[in-house]
C-alpha cells in the first residue's frame, strides 16, 4: 500500500469507528499549517501539512501523521509532534495504518496504543479540569464569511489562549503579534463568540440569571483604525454596532450606550463635557461596569502610564475584562504595558510570520551618499537662518534646522532610479514640511502623467489626506502611487501591495522600526518581496538583539506590585483648575511651531527658522551615492550580502563536493530542479541567487555560474558566452531541424535564464515554435525522441571547456 491507501483502508475506518466525523462537533481535516517561505518568481518553500487534525468542541486535539504500511509505525512522529507542537494540540499520533504511537506533549509521555480515544475520551483527557465556559465558547463556530475565511494556526492559537484566559478568570489579556498577522480578525472572531455565546462579566461571575449579549469597546488611536475595525464587524447585526464618534455626543447631549460593540478613539474619550458644560472624559459618562470587555488596538501606544489617557480610561474601566494587541514584544520603551497585561497569553513574531509565508520578506538597500553629512564652505549660499561654521551637520539635524534642496532632490533622484514607478511606495520624511517638500520633488521627476502621482498624508492634510490614502490602500488603484508621510502612516495603512519602503528620516524606536517595517509585510498576488531604501542606517536595527526577540518576562505594576497590574480606583476627579478628569492644566499639547508646523517645535526654537543652504554651482553634479543589498537569511534575520555569500558557501558542500559533480546534478532538469529545491528549503531561493548574481557580476549568467563561483572561485560566463563556447559540441550529433529547434530553445535561454530548460517549459516551447505537437513531432520525431533531444543537449551546455 502507499500512503493514500493506508489512509483510506486502514486509518479513515479506525478513526470513523472511534466516532471521529461521527459524533456531533467532531471533526477530522487535514491541515495546511504553514504555506512555506516566499523564494522569488513565485516560489515557496515547501509548506507543512497535517494529515489528520481531530477537532472537537472548536479545539484541536490531536494530530495524526500517517505512512505507508509498510514504513515503521513511528517513521512520522517526528512529524507529528512539530506540527502538533505548531497547533497547540495536547498529542501528537503516528501511524503506518497497522500500528499506533502517541505522545502527550504537555507531559512527555509516549509509546504505543491500542486504537484511537472517542472524541469525549480525547477531551477529557486533554481539559483534565472542565470550564463550562470553555464549552460553551467551543460550541459557537467562527464567522467563516461565507467559507471565504479560515483560522490560520497562530490566529487559531491566539483566540484560543485569549478565550482560555477569560475562561479561567484573567481580567488582562495581552496577544503579541506581527504586524500584518491580522491581528483585528482575532479580535472580531473572539468577540463573535463571546457575543453568541452570551458571555458578559456578570454571568461569568456566576450570576446565572442573565443572559444578556456582552457590550465590547473597541479602542484605537486613530479614526482610520477605528473606522476599519468598525467595517470589520459588520457581519454583526447592524443594531449591534456603535461607532462614537464627537459630533453624535454632542448633537444628541450624550454618549451612546444601545448596542453590544462600541467603536471609538482614545481622543474622543477624553473631549466629553461635564454636567456644568466644563471639558470633561466622555469616558466618565458610563458607569464603570458599563462594558464587560475592552479590546485595546495598538496597546502598546501611550506608554501605558498613569497620566497617559491610555491608562486613565482602562483604570476607570476597571471591572471589564482588557484585552491588548500589540505588534511589539516587550522592550525597554514599552515595560508599563507589559506590567499592566502581564505575560502575553499568545506570541506569534515577525520572523516566524516571514517564515511560515504568512508576511512577505524583504531586503534592505543601503544607500549612502556624499552629503549625509555637511559642514558650510563659503561658496555655499546662506538662503535663511544663520549657519554655524565648522559645525558638521549629522543625518538628525537635517530639515529639522538645516535644510538643503539640493541633498533632498539627489536623494529623491537616487531612490526613484531604484524602484519601479508603478508600484506603490512609502516615504518617511523628517517632518511634515519635508514630506511637502519630498511630495513636489518625486512629482517634478516622475514619468507618469497623474498629477495625484505622489500626494503627502499627514495630520495637516486632514480629511483630502484620509482620501488619498483610502485610494492608496484599495490594491484596485494605482493613483496615487507615491505616499509621503512623517508619523502619520507608522501604524494603521493596511494596504497589502507595497513594494518599497523609502527611509528618509532617522528611526530612533525599535517599536516605531517594527511598525513601519509592517506596512510591507502583507501578501499580495505576485508579491515575492518588498524594498527598504534606506538612507538613514535604520538597518543597524537588525543588529540589535530586540530585533525579533522573546518578549521579556514583565516587571510588578509600580503601584500595586502585582504581575499582571490589579489597581483598581475611582473615577478620576475633576481637576479645580481646569475642570478635566484626569487633570490636562500641565499636560496640553503645546501650540504648533509657525516655522515648521510640528508640536513641539522640531525647527530649533519658536520663531527661529531653518537655516536654509544652496549649495555652490557645481556641487550637486559632484554628488555621489552607493548602495549595499541586505538579505532576508534563512534562519529568519537580516543579514549582509557577505554574510548570506559566506553562509552559502558553508552550505554547499554538503550538496556537491567537486565541480564535476555540481556539473553532473545541473546538467539533467530533474537533478537540477532538485538541487534547486534542496537550496530553497535552506533559505537560498532562485531570487536570493539572483540578487548574488547581480552582486558578483553573473547578472547574465546561469545560476550555475553562481555557484560555481561561490563553491569554487570560477570566473562566470554570460549565458550567451557559455552558449558560444559550447555550440559546436551542443550541435554535433543532431539533424538540422533538431538543431533549429536547439538554436529557438537557447535564445530562450540566454534571454531569460536556466529556468527556460526546465521539463515544464518544453510543451510551451513546442507551442512557440511549432503551434501544435503533431507539427512537432513531424518536424522532430516522436515524443520521447523530443525529450531525449532536450535533455540529451543540456549536459553537454553545461561541460567544462
Amino acid at each position: 500500500m502507499n500512503e493514500a491507501d493506508t489512509r483510506a483502508e486502514l486509518i479513515d475506518p479506525a478513526l470513523k469507528e472511534a466516532g471521529w466525523g461521527v459524533v456531533a462537533g467532531s471533526r477530522v481535516r487535514r491541515e495546511m499549517i504553514t504555506l512555506g517561505r516566499l523564494q522569488g518568481a513565485g516560489q515557496r518553500i515547501r509548506g507543512d501539512i497535517a494529515d489528520y487534525v481531530l477537532f472537537y468542541k472548536g479545539q484541536k486535539l490531536a494530530v495524526i501523521e500517517a505512512k505507508k504500511r509498510d514504513l515503521p509505525v513511528t517513521e512520522g512522529l517526528a512529524q507529528a509532534k512539530r506540527y502538533a507542537e505548531r497547533l497547540r494540540a495536547r498529542f501528537a499520533y503516528a501511524t503506518n495504518g497497522l500500528g499506533l504511537y502517541r505522545v502527550d506533549m504537555h507531559s512527555g509521555e509516549e509509546g504505543p496504543v491500542s486504537g484511537y480515544p472517542t472524541p469525549e475520551a480525547l477531551w477529557s483527557e486533554t481539559f483534565p479540569v472542565p470550564n463550562p465556559w470553555r464549552e460553551r465558547f467551543g460550541e459557537v463556530p467562527f464567522h467563516d464569511n461565507g467559507g471565504q475565511w479560515q483560522a490560520r494556526y497562530y490566529q487559531h492559537n491566539a483566540i484560543n489562549q485569549a478565550l482560555e484566559a477569560i475562561a479561567a478568570g484573567r481580567l488582562r489579556v495581552l496577544l503579541t503579534l506581527a504586524t500584518g498577522t491580522g491581528k483585528t480578525a482575532i479580535a472580531f472572531q473572539l468577540a463573535w463568540k463571546l457575543f453568541h455565546s452570551r458571555w458578559n462579566l456578570a454571568a461569568w461571575q456566576g450570576d446565572d440569571d442573565t443572559r444578556r449579549r456582552p457590550r465590547i469597546l473597541f479602542l484605537a488611536d486613530r479614526n482610520i483604525l477605528a473606522d476599519q475595525a468598525y467595517n470589520c464587524f459588520s457581519a454583526f447585526p447592524e443594531d449591534a454596532l456603535v461607532r462614537i464618534v464627537p459630533d453624535a455626543i454632542r448633537k444628541q447631549g450624550r454618549v451612546p450606550k444601545n448596542g453590544n460593540l462600541f467603536f471609538t478613539i482614545f481622543q474622543t474619550f477624553m473631549s466629553g463635557r461635564d454636567e456644568e458644560g466644563n471639558p470633561a472624559p466622555s469616558f466618565g459618562d458610563y458607569p464603570p461596569d458599563f462594558f464587560d470587555l475592552i479590546i485595546i488596538d495598538e496597546c502598546h501606544r501611550g506608554g501605558a502610564n498613569d497620566e497617559s489617557s491610555w491608562r486613565a480610561i482602562l483604570e476607570y474601566f476597571a471591572p471589564a475584562v482588557q484585552l491588548g494587541l500589540t505588534a511589539t514584544p516587550k522592550r525597554s520603551t514599552n515595560t508599563d504595558t507589559y506590567a499592566y497585561f502581564g505575560e502575553p497569553a499568545y506570541v506569534y513574531s515577525l520572523k516566524e510570520g516571514i517564515n511560515d509565508g504568512f508576511l512577505t520578506p524583504f531586503k534592505v538597500r543601503q544607500i549612502a551618499t556624499t552629503l549625509d553629512d555637511y559642514v558650510y564652505t563659503p561658496d555655499d549660499k546662506v538662503v535663511q537662518g544663520e549657519v554655524e561654521e565648522g559645525r558638521r551637520y549629522a543625518e538628525p539635524d537635517f530639515n529639522q534646522i538645516i535644510t538643503i534642496k539640493e541633498r533632498e532632490q539627489y536623494r529623491v533622484q537616487v531612490f526613484m532610479e531604484m524602484i519601479d514607478p508603478r508600484e506603490k511606495t512609502l516615504v518617511f520624511c523628517a517632518n511634515q514640511a519635508h514630506a511637502l517638500a519630498v511630495r513636489d520633488l518625486i512629482n517634478q521627476f516622475k514619468i507618469r502623467p497623474e498629477p495625484n502621482y505622489c500626494v503627502r498624508v499627514t495630520a495637516d492634510d486632514g480629511a483630502e489626506g484620509e482620501r488619498f490614502l483610502r485610494r492608496f490602500q484599495d490594491n484596485e488603484k494605482t493613483i496615487p502611487t507615491i505616499l509621503t508621510t512623517s508619523q502619520k502612516l507608522s501604524t494603521g495603512v493596511d494596504a497589502r501591495n507595497i513594494r518599497n519602503i523609502v527611509l528618509m528620516r532617522p528611526v530612533n524606536s525599535m517599536i516605531e522600526f517594527k511598525q513601519i517595517i509592517g506596512r510591507g509585510t502583507r501578501l499580495f498576488d505576485g508579491k515575492d518581496y518588498f524594498t527598504i531604501l534606506d538612507f538613514v542606517r535604520a538597518y543597524e536595527h537588525f543588529n540589535d538583539p530586540e530585533w525579533d526577540g522573546d518578549p521579556v518576562a514583565p516587571e510588578p505594576c509600580a503601584r500595586c506590585g502585582e504581575t499582571p497590574c490589579v489597581c483598581l480606583v475611582s473615577p478620576p476627579s475633576p481637576c479645580e483648575a481646569c475642570g478635566n478628569r484626569p487633570c490636562t492644566c500641565e499636560k496640553e499639547p503645546p501650540a504648533p511651531c509657525p516655522v515648521c508646523g510640528e508640536a513641539p517645535c522640531q525647527c530649533g526654537g519658536v520663531g527661529k527658522a531653518v537655516v536654509e543652504v544652496e549649495l555652490a554651482p557645481g556641487k550637486f553634479r559632484q554628488l555621489q551615492h552607493m548602495s549595499a543589498t541586505t538579505f532576508w537569511s534563512p534562519d529568519g534575520k537580516p543579514m549582509s550580502a557577505a554574510d548570506f555569500i559566506r553562509q552559502l558557501f558553508g552550505e554547499l558542500p554538503a550538496l556537491f563536493h567537486d565541480e564535476d559533480e555540481l556539473r553532473r546534478l545541473w546538467s539533467r532538469p530533474d537533478t537540477r530542479q532538485a538541487l534547486l529545491d534542496t537550496l530553497a528549503e535552506k533559505g537560498y531561493g532562485s531570487e536570493q541567487l539572483r540578487e548574488i548574481g547581480r552582486l558578483v557580476d553573473a547578472e547574465n549568467s546561469d545560476l550555475f555560474d553562481v555557484l560555481a563561483y561561490i563553491a569554487f572561485a570560477l570566473p562566470p560566463l554570460s549565458r550567451e558566452e557559455r552558449v558560444a563556447s559550447q555550440r559546436e559540441r551542443l550541435f554535433s550529433d543532431y539533424d538540422y531541424r533538431q538543431r533549429e529547434f536547439l538554436g529557438f530553445v537557447l535564445d530562450h535561454y540566454i534571454q531569460d535564464g536556466v529556468g527556460e530548460l526546465a521539463q515544464d517549459k518544453l510543451p510551451r516551447l513546442i507551442e512557440l515554435k511549432y503551434q501544435t505537437p503533431t507539427d512537432a513531432i513531424a518536424e522532430l520525431g516522436s515524443v520521447e525522441n523530443i525529450r531525449e533531444v532536450f535533455i540529451g543537449f543540456q549536459a553537454r551546455l553545461y561541460e567544462s571547456a
